[in-house]
């Protein structure tokens, strides 16, 4: 895939880049490496100093980033302005917390002094995917650095202006060079990178088939990996909960971003009692979306982001109406120009057809009945994925029942799966390991060292 920006508004191939070369590689490792080798030893009041250079950058200059992304990836302005405000908070909170989630812990043994310390690893390789293009690395950045680790992006090649800015934005807060860069590198790259001996560790967020590439390759050479993959997250509504609520959010939690969220919800389990009302008020929801220019305000659901995203999704929908689901609305592109298409419901999908198990990446909803709550997570844990999901009761033994029972990272009740700086973030299955965000997330790619001293006369 070539490294360009192409406004998914219009279609039109806005500029070009040239991938790095092999000695452009090198030197960039060897500036990340050496690097290190300075950065690790600033204390943390000083890096926390730079990372809160950071944020305010984000938060004074948010029409600027956020109309970079909506030209590259296509999302709504106001939740482009939304996501470099959210960056700017995970920055401070790691400038504010990193010193104590990495703090010595005295642990009381037999020696004279026994504790855990722990210590930055090196060069971290993040690759990352464009629907999320700041939040996506500042929520590993802010961590890596604030730990003492440098990092290398390698970003998806559609946002390469995405991936410079952030460059940056690091650049401009002090930190010093070679602590953070950007690797203009297709993904054919990506091996000679994670194989050289400056590199420590690899971060990966997006599909199924580039994690299990990435963690095949970082085990034969004995690297930490952390992995944030694809989602199938059910949406589940039980008879206690407040049904005009629970469309109104599951419209949104379904189509932001353009529908193209890992975290998205998008197969919504209905009990049968309240399974008819749903239906009727969530169609006629999604079909009050405003669908259009995502540099409009009141826009809601702005193009897919690539032409190739926006032909599988159509590709997707038509297969699972073949084989028998019912097309409620939408199931078309909409426009002459760009990648949109109109925010879709389907009912009745049989299980061995492939949107059935499949992710789908876009503005579209598979709706389930359930007979019980027994059924409903039966049919919530019916997927390879396991990232978030969101259950609709207020009954407490219910609530009791689900997050017992649901095959997932985060359960979220009455609420729609979010990613907070304050609370782990990944999933199970097929669906990636490790944790990001919160003490778990900085604690993913430290040394976790024991010293034990005893004391002789």
């Amino acid at each position: 895939m070539a490294i360009a920006t192409i406004n998914p508004t219009t279609g039109k191939t806005l500029k070009s880049f040239q991938p790095f070369t092999e000695d452009e590689v090198e030197g960039k490792l060897r500036r990340a490496h050496a690097a290190f080798l300075r950065y690790r030893t600033e204390s943390f009041d000083a890096r926390a100093m730079k990372m809160r250079k950071a944020a305010e950058i984000l938060e004074s200059e948010k029409d600027r980033w956020g109309s970079l992304m909506v030209l590259e990836m296509g999302k709504p302005i106001v939740a482009a302005r939304q996501e470099a405000e959210k960056s700017a908070r995970v920055c401070r909170y790691y400038a504010d917390h990193a010193g104590r989630f990495l703090s010595d812990e005295v642990v009381p043994t037999s020696a004279s002094q026994s504790y855990i310390r722990y210590e930055p690893l090196g060069a971290i390789l993040a690759v990352m995917p464009w629907n999320f293009p700041f939040w996506q690395v500042f929520r590993f950045a802010a961590p890596a650095l604030m730990a003492g680790n440098v990092g290398l992006l390698k970003h998806a090649s559609n946002v390469p202006q995405c991936a410079l800015a952030i460059e940056e934005i690091f650049r401009r807060a002090g930190f010093p060079e070679g602590v953070f860069q950007t690797l203009l590198i297709g993904s054919d790259q990506v091996q000679r990178v994670l194989e050289d001996s400056a590199v420590k560790a690899a971060t990966l967020t997006g599909s199924e088939p580039a994690g299990r590439s990435v963690a095949s390759l970082a085990g034969r050479l004995i690297k930490k990996t952390v992995l944030e993959l694809g989602g199938s997250d059910p949406f589940i509504v039980m008879p206690s909960a407040k049904l005009e609520e629970a469309v109104t959010v599951g419209v949104k939690a379904r189509t932001i971003n353009n529908g193209q969220s890992c975290i998205a919800a998008k197969r919504f389990i209905i009990h049968d009692k309240l399974y008819e009302p749903f239906r009727k008020a969530f169609v006629k929801g999604m079909e009050q979306l405003v669908v259009g220019d995502p540099m409009n305000e009141q826009t809601a659901v702005g193009p897919l982001a690539t032409p190739d995203g926006l032909e599988t999704l159509d590709e997707q929908v038509r297969t699972a109406v073949e084989n028998g689901a019912h097309l409620l609305t939408g199931g078309k592109r909409v426009g002459r120009q760009g990648f949109f298409y109109a925010p879709t419901v389907l009912e009745g999908i049989p299980s061995d057809a492939p949107a059935y198990s499949e992710e789908l990446f876009g503005p579209v909803a598979l709706l389930f009945r359930a007979k019980s709550a027994e059924d409903a997570v039966r049919i919530a844990n019916d997927t390879p994925y396991g990232l978030g999901s969101s259950v609709w009761t207020n009954d407490p033994e219910e609530q009791k029942f689900f997050l017992r029972n649901l095959e997932a990272g985060s359960v979220f009740f009455n609420a729609m799966v979010v990613s907070d700086p304050q609370l782990p973030f990944g999933g199970v299955k097929s669906s990636g390991y490790g944790r990001e965000l919160s003490a778990f997330g900085i604690r993913e790619f430290v040394n976790v060292k024991t010293i034990w001293i005893r004391e002789t006369a």
